[in-house]
């Protein structure tokens, strides 16, 4: 059988500094100046880490959504979330949260209890995947991952946390509208990892901490490499201990409007959801911090 086709790193973009909320402050390598959203993922907001001292609580007050799906990573520290469907959920560490937006939704997002009690570290990383325009409108929803569904394919040297896709013949949890890979790698000092993302989808690598080679081509911590889409064959490496996302999907090939909270098709679709969520049709929360 013949070996893969290696894929080749496009360019190395680094996270810029954005200020999503009052008070949060993240590293976004995209959307921005250099590249707007990788189809179908439409951004990486990474937050912390954060020192959070005892009794200083904080969070994302209501807010809404409509036409996306939002994919909290929580690294330290724990989150909690509420939403206007009834929805409630605590996001621990190595658990992910994969909230559906669709046709609307309100919600908060707040350190969690125990949290602000106690103090500690609040680290993680946010996504948002797009929905293909015939799923935009279908009722909201959300996915509890704790870490102990994850499954973890090991090697010498490497873990590989499958959320979404496939990697070594092994199965993620996460359910999506559009094909897409989400793997959490941690290497070791002189550890590496050999993967496989399908041909044709947009892919890429960002170092979450640390430093990686990726294709043997240095990126640094806070960083992605951007690959093009041709091939299939992608090796990682670390000279130290590093942590690493990697997500790739396939392509929706959709026009996407956005404007704050919403992600649809078209300017008179965004109208549209800022006059629904105006007249309480996506629901309301009354908690805030």
């Amino acid at each position: 059988m013949d070996e893969p086709a290696q894929r080749a790193v496009r360019a190395v973009v680094p996270g810029r500094k954005a200020q999503p909320a009052p008070g949060l402050l993240v590293d976004r390598p995209f959307p921005g100046p250099e590249v707007d959203f990788v189809d179908p993922w439409l951004m990486l907001d990474h937050f912390g880490p954060e020192r959070i001292a005892p009794g200083e609580s904080g969070g994302l007050n209501p807010h809404p959504h409509r036409g996306f799906e939002t994919v909290t990573l929580i690294l330290e520290g724990a989150m909690e979330h509420q939403d206007s469907s009834g929805g409630r959920g605590l996001i621990e560490p190595g658990g992910v949260q994969w909230m559906t937006a669709a046709s609307g939704i309100v919600h908060a997002e707040y350190r969690a209890p125990d949290l602000v009690r106690r103090g500690g570290t609040l680290h993680g990383v946010q996504l948002w995947l797009n929905l293909p325009r015939a799923r935009k409108m279908d009722p909201p929803g959300y996915q509890d991952l704790p870490a102990t569904r994850i499954p973890v394919v090991e090697s010498p040297g490497a873990r590989v946390r499958v959320i979404a896709g496939r990697h070594a013949g092994v199965q993620g949890p996460a359910r999506s509208f559009t094909p897409v890979t989400l793997l959490h790698v941690m290497l070791d000092a002189g550890g590496s990892a050999a993967l496989r993302l399908p041909e044709g989808h947009n892919a890429l690598v960002y170092v979450v901490e640390g430093a990686a080679q990726v294709q043997a081509r240095d990126v640094p911590a806070r960083a992605m490499a951007l690959f093009d889409g041709r091939g299939e064959a992608v090796a990682l490496g670390a000279g130290q201990p590093a942590q690493l996302l990697v997500l790739a999907g396939e392509p929706i090939g959709e026009p996407v409007v956005s404007w704050g909270p919403f992600v649809m098709n078209s300017r008179e679709e965004i109208l549209q959801a800022r006059d629904d969520y105006l007249a309480g049709r996506m629901g309301s929360l009354d908690t805030a911090v």
